[in-house]
């Protein structure tokens, strides 16, 4: 079997949208140097970091997707929120450049020229980019990828900014007045910059272990808890690193059940759970409890002696 065909459908995204990247930093780079838009510039250089992103990205995934090993006993996952976080650094520093090019063009009040044949580039951006962008949110939804929707979110906002650069050219085209690129080059360095917060936001709280979200919390208690043999929970625990969810929990059970019978509610409960979300991997490790040890947990969390016979499975 050949490599495309062993390739996971994250890895063919990222490579797709590193390819269309840059393909547009040729188109763009070269007009936008040559007509001194600041707005096609920094539209080229958003695609620049585009294209450097969506590569790291596809080395991500591919780190991520590794089996656990003795050295790395959870796996890799993690590399996938640590992408997300770069990602949105990257886009944050190229909106502070862009709005920095605006800056410097509104006080030197620079002329920008080759208007037609970037007004043609910019539109052609719009084309292939949003063809793109139809494509990583269906592999997004797909695969439920934190890096492709990453990525899917990069270039959403790249199709707005090359929007709002086609809109520029036009109106400087119509009325002569070169501040308008200066000053649409300012507002697209603000929204991208706006874009990223979220990017950073959701790979940092998967890096500093952040319950699953409340319906999916609440789906499983409901699970647990609407066991006929679980007479009750507590120490329900969740975090997820991108593409493996991570769930713990102790069920108490009767006192004198055998432990073939408390496997077999575990396997019953764990299945469910399961299917609450079938794109991501599962860990999931309940603890059998004959009583309710909530308090003595708590009370040993919080650093008292106590003493606790019961033993975890």
């Amino acid at each position: 079997m050949s490599e495309e065909m062993k390739m996971s459908p994250q890895k063919r995204a990222t490579l797709v949208s590193s390819s269309v990247a840059t393909l547009l930093v040729i188109i763009k780079l070269v007009l936008g140097v040559a007509s001194g838009s600041v707005a096609v510039l920094a539209s080229a250089i958003d695609s620049l970091l585009d294209m450097l992103v969506s590569a790291f990205n596809f080395f991500a995934i591919k780190k991520s997707e590794e089996n656990p090993d003795e050295e790395y006993q959870y796996g890799k996952g993690k590399i996938q929120a640590i992408a997300a976080v770069i990602e949105g650094t990257i886009i944050t520093i190229s909106g502070i450049y862009i709005i920095y090019e605006a800056i410097k063009k509104l006080n030197s009040g620079s002329a920008t020229t080759l208007l037609t044949p970037s007004i043609v580039a910019m539109t052609f951006s719009i084309i292939i980019t949003y063809v793109l962008v139809k494509y990583l949110l269906k592999v997004a939804k797909e695969t439920d990828n934190l890096v492709i929707k990453a990525d899917a979110l990069h270039y959403q906002t790249d199709l707005w900014s090359n929007a709002a650069v086609l809109v520029a050219l036009g109106l400087v085209y119509m009325t002569g007045i070169d501040a308008i690129d200066a000053i649409f080059g300012l507002g697209i360095g603000l929204y991208i910059i706006y874009s990223a917060y979220e990017i950073i936001q959701e790979g940092v709280e998967i890096l500093i272990d952040r319950a699953l979200d409340e319906d999916m919390v609440a789906n499983i208690s409901e699970i647990i808890s609407n066991h006929p043999e679980v007479t009750s929970y507590h120490w329900l625990k969740t975090r997820t690193d991108g593409s493996t969810n991570f769930v713990e929990f102790h069920m108490v059970l009767r006192p004198n059940m055998l432990l073939l019978e408390a496997h077999r509610i575990a396997d019953q409960v764990e299945d469910k759970i399961f299917l609450l979300d079938k794109n991501k991997k599962w860990i999931i490790t309940p603890h059998f409890d004959p009583y309710d040890d909530e308090q003595l947990n708590e009370a040993m969390l919080n650093g008292k002696t106590l003493i606790h016979t019961d033993k975890e499975e």
